[in-house]
């Protein structure tokens, strides 16, 4: 192109769509390490809920204490771990597609995983700072990086 139809390009709203390529910068690899973690997570919890179903004196406070805050069985306790971990685990798994949809859900079930730890926190309080952690990590590497992987 000449240099003075460049010039008008530029006067007239003219797009050079070569140039115009989806800028990608390295923070994506947040949102990959925000599904790795948010899967690690999901296992962690699910493991969590095995323990309290199958082995309910592992942990610091005994069943039907009044310590616990939501649910005063702990068998009980252990299934809501278990599902919230296998939910997790596919909605980490979901995040890999870089859809909207995708990070939206991971953002709620980080969340709802985060509270649900929270509430665990007697329980057994380092496995749930620790998994309330990662899920802390996780909102943040979807939330503040996400918006790099928009469907186009």
């Amino acid at each position: 192109m000449s240099t003075v139809a460049q010039r008008g390009a530029q006067h007239t709203g003219y797009r050079d769509y070569e140039a115009d390529e989806r800028h990608v910068s390295s923070w994506t690899g947040w949102i990959d390490f925000g599904g790795v973690v948010m899967i690690l997570s999901g296992i962690f919890q699910a493991i969590a809920g095995l323990v309290g179903i199958f082995r309910q004196t592992f942990y610091v406070i005994s069943n039907d204490s009044s310590q616990l805050l939501v649910v005063n069985n702990i068998h009980t306790w252990g299934w809501i771990n278990l599902i919230v971990g296998v939910i997790v685990i596919l909605a980490g798994i979901s995040l890999f597609s870089g859809s909207t949809w995708s990070r939206i859900v991971a953002v709620i079930f980080a969340g709802g995983a985060a509270i649900v730890n929270l509430v665990n926190m007697p329980l057994y309080p380092l496995w749930s700072i620790i998994s309330l952690t990662l899920s802390v990590i996780v909102i943040y590497a979807v939330v503040a990086h996400g918006r790099e992987l928009r469907e186009e």
